[in-house]
């Protein structure tokens, strides 16, 4: 990328808002600019860098921040739900600047323009390498669902995002859609891929006989001479959000008893600075933080939040900080800890933006990167077609991209009514982008992409958006299982996210006609969890359905305009766009 000088300076000034030193930088030209953003002092004597949630993705790539994340009780306008201005606002960051591109929706467009793409995995090895030049026994954290997310991933079982991560230097992870490769797969990489090189750890999983632990609950290293805990935290809801029979020996859950009980042992083993490496969702996080005595820091991921600024909750045995590192590999979290005395006495937190134009590729991962992308790349750069309008995912009820799957399952399927999954991983086109097989895979690709077609009668559809919603908007943190709401095409409804479960969907309509309970209505949809949907006659993946409507667009999809429902009882919102 050619910055102007204009653009230079907003990203210089960005670095400042930062607390990043600018005078040495003063004279440089476009292609430092870079240097400054990321040149960030070291504090302590123990630093993790943590990334999180980057679903697969080894390219740069452009991704939305949303637009809607509602927080519900007394998350209502607290981080992480705040959204554009309001996030800009809390953070101290100037609109227009780089920082505020990775941050949220605003300018998307323009903005994604001038910065460029994000994430990467031979720019963020580039950034990796000059973070840990400068801090000494720095440990790189994975907070999980890396395996999944990419057509690559999906057809070498993960293999290229293993390989990938272990050239990257990972140090440590835990998981989540890892776990829908099947539990062979997952011991498969862990006790040989992995063996002496990443410890893969998780102290909420155990066998379902006689709940024994499946993985190590945690490691401890000596960072300059520190000893310093990180203990596993795999998603809880593993079994429900995801197909049951991928992990059918395994049990989950948050089990905050044993998670004590881990905390008071690194502790009773002389752990100085305790860790937990998460996969809950940083609301669950926040909940969790007040009620476990003695971990320093959680480092956070699933709800795919790029928090810029760290949460402090205060608890019975003190403090503890709480950060979540964003997704797509856009973000990198620098947490540096002065630990003396026996234990952490201050802390400093960066959320790095990883701006692909400012960090070069580091050459032995991009040629990793190429060589295990070279049998496949031909099949992954087919155009399908070219969107006129941005594509886009997140967002709490419906982005662009879901839209036209949405449209693509009624279209193709004749059903009057869509339901695509509230999935949060996805990355997204700029309006004259073509749509290729390998963005339609990012969109889809799960090992149970499965296409349906059911019959529910009106009764059904409301408790199916009741139940998703329930999941999304609990007011006990512990009852969220994270993910967005279903979107839904073709039928429009009211949404009180505040009401109690089984009051919160109403008004239920089907053009312009309400909904009857009673009647039968043809709902196509994808990515069932049910066991018996995979061994259904006929069924196809979703992305075969949406290319089938792709090719019969003549070559240009029109914008998408998401059909969203009308919001009551939570509105005006710091989590909603105005």
């Amino acid at each position: 990328m050619q910055l102007s000088k204009r653009e230079f300076l907003q990203v210089l000034g960005a670095a400042g808002v930062a607390g990043m030193g600018l005078g040495r930088w003063a004279d440089a030209d476009a292609a430092t600019a870079g240097e400054s953003l990321y040149d960030v002092p070291r504090f302590g004597n123990v630093s993790l860098l943590h990334m999180t949630d980057c679903h697969a993705q080894l390219l740069p790539v452009y991704f939305r921040e949303p637009s809607v994340n509602l927080g519900i009780g007394s998350m209502s306008g607290q981080p992480p739900h705040l959204v554009g201005e309001a996030l800009l606002k809390a953070a101290n960051v100037p609109r227009g600047s780089a920082p505020a591109y990775a941050l949220t929706y605003l300018d998307f467009e323009a903005a994604a323009r001038r910065f460029g793409k994000v994430g990467g995995f031979a720019h963020l090895a580039t950034l990796v390498q000059r973070l840990k030049a400068t801090r000494p026994g720095a440990l790189l954290l994975d907070g999980g669902d890396t395996w999944q997310g990419s057509a690559t991933a999906l057809w070498t079982k993960g293999q290229d995002m293993v390989d990938a991560a272990k050239l990257l230097g990972v140090d440590v992870m835990t998981g989540h859609w890892e776990f829908t490769l099947g539990m062979d797969r997952v011991k498969e990489v862990v006790d040989k891929d992995f063996a002496g090189k990443v410890d893969f750890i998780a102290q909420n999983v155990k066998t379902a006989d006689f709940g024994d632990p499946v993985f190590p609950p945690y490691v401890i290293r000596q960072i300059n001479g520190v000893p310093t805990a990180i203990i596993g935290q795999a998603f809880p809801y593993t079994p429900i959000a995801n197909p049951r029979y991928f992990v059918a020996d395994w049990t989950f859950g948050i089990q905050e008893d044993n998670l004590q009980k881990m905390v008071d042992e690194v502790r009773g083993k002389g752990a100085q600075a305790v860790v937990l490496l998460s996969h809950n969702g940083m609301d669950v996080d926040l909940k969790l933080a007040s009620r476990v005595r003695g971990i320093d820091a959680i480092l956070g991921g699933h709800t795919h939040d790029g928090m810029p600024v760290a949460s402090i909750v205060r608890n019975a045995g003190g403090q503890t900080v709480v950060t979540n590192a964003g997704s797509n590999g856009k973000f990198l979290g620098v947490l540096d800890l002065d630990v003396r005395g026996g234990k952490v006495q201050d802390f400093r937190y960066k959320l790095l933006p990883v701006l692909s134009d400012l960090l070069p590729a580091d050459a032995p991962m991009q040629a990793l990167i190429d060589r295990v992308r070279a049998p496949y790349a031909a099949k992954l750069a087919e155009q399908l077609a070219v969107t006129e309008g941005t594509l886009y995912r997140r967002g709490n009820f419906n982005g662009t991209g879901d839209q036209l799957i949405l449209d693509a399952l009624m279209d193709v399927q004749g059903a009057e009514i869509a339901f695509s999954p509230g999935f949060r991983w996805g990355t997204s086109l700029l309006a004259g982008q073509p749509i290729t097989r390998e963005w339609l895979m990012d969109m889809t690709a799960t090992t149970y992409s499965f296409a349906t077609v059911t019959q529910m009668t009106g009764e059904n559809l409301k408790t199916v958006l009741e139940d998703v919603c329930d999941n999304l908007f609990n007011a006990d943190p512990y009852y969220q299982q994270g993910g967005d709401m279903v979107r839904v095409g073709g039928m429009q409804y009211t949404c009180d996210p505040r009401a109690a479960m089984g009051s919160r969907i109403r008004d239920m309509r089907l053009g312009g006609k309400p909904i009857e309970a009673s009647r039968v209505y043809k709902v196509a949809g994808w990515a069932p969890v049910a066991e018996e949907a995979r061994t259904a006659q006929g069924a196809k993946p979703v992305w075969d359905v949406v290319e089938t409507w792709l090719q019969a667009r003549g070559g240009k999809v029109t914008a998408r305009q998401p059909n969203v429902p009308k919001l009551v009882g939570v509105l005006p919102n710091p989590g909603v766009a105005a």
